[in-house]
């Protein structure tokens, strides 16, 4: 029974973002489905390419700044060998569900002769600086936008709840939340309930993650690179949305809430197959964009991103071979 449940972690993500590519394109009308083809026949690549390198770019970034939290080990491995792995991973994380954050410590260590288990420690640094980054980009967007997405969140709520106001709507939602994270709170401290443990592992971890952060030598590199990543992220969004003539008028905010709605969707379903260009078309919708405008814009990202990942994840595993032909290191065990 157990054997199972790694093939349905894997099979019923991809079932739902086959069933969502499905449910979306059985309600477009003979027409959306004209503008739809004439997006992508009509779409401006050069604003594609440029998005790609810009991709490739952070990917090159993300593979120096790994450097920097590898260096309290007591070596600094080889910049090909940095990007080959993590490239690697980024391809094994669309085969089955963080397999990279196995594969990139796995490879590397083998190569530059470390122990798997500081190697897949350093990437916590990683997973926190950039999480810390979304929830800002997050925060940002909640604040610019508010005036909009109140009105669609209490409009949502007007609809469904009838004869009650919003003020007494808040005001229960409010006692609910405060209620709420007391509860998690006194959950997480005390209960010895598996579920719980392992969020406190996980809260625990990003604490880590921030004080190996604070100690590290190089930290100013690393934020920079950090930030440079990101921008670099939003960046190959933003001139996507130049290849299109419908979405090259969006203000920056459609661009940021799109990206955000975006990585999100990536995260719940594996690799973002068919819900990533779902969440982008949700989200141009509220800019004005027409629903095959924003759909093609998705799709187009979407797929641009994923070949890019594809290509140079596939390409690197024998590059990673040949430059490492003379080299007998194999990974250290042992602490």
């Amino acid at each position: 029974m157990k054997s199972i449940f790694p093939f349905l972690k894997v099979a019923l993500p991809l079932a739902f973002g086959a069933f969502l590519i499905w449910y979306v394109f059985k309600d477009l009308t003979e027409q959306e489905k004209d503008e739809l083809y004439t997006s992508f026949s009509s779409a401006n690549y050069f604003w594609i390419f440029l998005s790609v390198s810009f991709g490739i770019l952070s990917h090159m970034s993300r593979a120096i700044r790994w450097k920097y939290t590898i260096a309290p080990l007591g070596t600094t491995p080889g910049f090909w060998n940095s990007f080959f792995t993590v490239m690697i991973g980024y391809v094994a994380n669309l085969a089955l569900p963080r397999l990279g954050e196995v594969t990139r410590p796995g490879l590397l260590g083998k190569y530059e002769g470390l122990p798997f288990n500081k190697l897949f420690g350093t990437i916590v640094a990683e997973r926190v600086a950039d999480l810390v980054i979304l929830a800002s980009i997050m925060a940002a967007i909640v604040l610019v936008e508010f005036d909009m997405l109140k009105d669609l969140l209490f409009g949502y709520l007007e609809q469904g709840t009838g004869s009650l106001s919003v003020e007494k709507i808040a005001i229960i939602g409010g006692v609910a939340v405060v209620g709420l994270a007391v509860f998690f709170f006194l959950m997480l401290s005390k209960s010895n309930n598996p579920i719980f443990q392992k969020i406190r592992e996980l809260l625990r971890g990003i604490f880590e993650g921030l004080l190996s952060i604070r100690k590290m030598d190089n930290k100013w590199y690393f934020f920079l690179h950090t930030a440079f990543i990101w921008i670099m992220y939003i960046g190959m969004f933003w001139v996507c949305f130049f290849c299109l003539e419908e979405t090259s008028h969006v203000p920056l905010a459609g661009v940021v809430a799109s990206f955000v709605m975006g990585s999100l969707a990536i995260v719940f379903v594996q690799g973002g197959l068919g819900v990533f260009p779902l969440a982008i078309m949700n989200t141009l919708l509220l800019y004005g964009v027409s629903k095959s405008g924003a759909l093609a814009l998705g799709w187009i990202l979407w797929t641009s991103q994923t070949l890019m990942v594809i290509v140079l994840g596939v390409a690197s595993i024998p590059l990673l071979r040949f430059i490492n032909r003379n080299n007998k290191i194999e990974s250290v065990t042992s602490n």
